[in-house]
């Protein structure tokens, strides 16, 4: 598909099918229940950066909710691969820890924004997507 009908397309059809990435079970429940209570799809949930790498080629994704601190691949890593595939994916970085902690990663990461779990709620990824 052509960027620009890509990016048309993304404009019609709002990110919506997501695949959480976090290495606590209790995060990745607790996440997408939210999500969907909030209108959106969780179409696949990854403990570790492999799996996530794997899943999203397989599942296609809208969105992409990525834990930073994981097992075996840092999310820094893990959006690079992501966006290698496919640059016009959406990716949100979590972390338990601040914005603060991680300085310009994330900016430099190609996400498209950071939320604190302690702060995660499904309004404040829609403030981000908008």
């Amino acid at each position: 598909m052509k960027p620009e009908h890509r990016e048309l397309l993304d404009q019609l059809r709002p990110a919506r099918r997501v695949l959480v990435v976090d290495d606590h079970p209790s995060f990745r429940r607790c996440a997408g229940a939210l999500l969907r209570a909030e209108g959106f799809e969780v179409v696949g949930e990854a403990a570790d950066g492999t799996a996530a790498l794997a899943l999203a080629a397989e599942l296609a994704p809208d969105l992409v909710l990525l834990d930073v601190q994981l097992p075996d691949l840092d999310g820094f890593e893990v959006a690079a691969g992501l966006l290698a595939r496919d640059p016009e994916l959406r990716i949100v970085l979590v972390s338990s820890r601040d914005r603060d902690a991680y300085g310009s990663r994330i900016e430099a990461s190609g996400a498209m924004g950071f939320i604190s779990k302690g702060d995660f709620s499904g309004l404040e990824l829609e403030r981000l997507l908008e």
